[in-house]
């Protein structure tokens, strides 16, 4: 069956006129399978500990546009030897009450029973599983990452860069919150896209 405009609903119609791009389209997606059981392999090496410029971001979108946010508290270390992450003793804490976003409004439902639902899913965590070294920096990390009380295993690239006495891992990719519970559709008219890109700007130093 054949619609001219004037058949189109309104609201369908404005959809098509403003609908923005995905910003996961320019990411790759994460890989997403079941929980693994992990046991540590705790090798050789020295427990680097987050700096305060490390930064972990996010960015939302829905048809006619999108959002950055992102979390201002986390902890977490990296197992370093000569400035290269060993084994799989590599975890990062957020506070999700820590939740932020570009618009007041949305940070608020955000941290609500719609998304994170932070005032009984206080935390979430990522906790590498494994890590295979590549050329140039390049890594592929694997971890159980714990969000809205929801476990699953996802794999994503990296890269790790050596400073004098730092070391930066960092990652952008996307996820698809669904995998997660998070459900929430939005608007009828402005429904929120599935994916959510990630990035990663991880640095950290010897532990004191």
């Amino acid at each position: 069956m054949k619609h001219s405009i004037l058949t189109i609903p309104a609201a369908l119609f404005a959809v098509s006129l403003f609908s923005c791009e995905n910003p996961a389209d320019k990411t790759t997606g994460a890989a997403v399978k079941d929980k693994v059981e992990k046991t540590t392999d705790t090798a050789a090496g020295t427990k680097y500990v987050f700096t305060p410029e490390s930064t972990i971001g996010f960015i939302g979108s829905k048809v006619t546009g999108s959002h950055n946010g992102g979390f201002k508290t986390f902890t977490g270390h990296f197992t370093i030897k000569d400035g290269k992450p060993v084994g799989n003793d590599h975890k990062v804490v957020i506070d999700m009450a820590s939740t932020w976003a570009d618009d007041a409004k949305l940070t608020g439902h955000l941290k609500s029973g719609d998304f994170f639902d932070v005032e009984k899913i206080p935390q979430s965590t990522f906790d590498v599983t494994e890590l295979k070294a590549g050329e140039n920096g390049a890594y592929t990390v694997a971890g159980n990452f714990t969000l809205h009380g929801v476990t699953k295993n996802i794999t994503f690239p990296a890269t790790v860069t050596q400073g004098t006495d730092t070391v930066t891992i960092k990652s952008e990719f996307n996820i698809n919150r669904k995998d997660f519970g998070i459900v929430y559709a939005g608007q009828a008219d402005n429904l929120i896209r599935d994916e959510v890109v990630i990035k990663l700007d991880l640095t950290a130093k010897p532990e004191a």
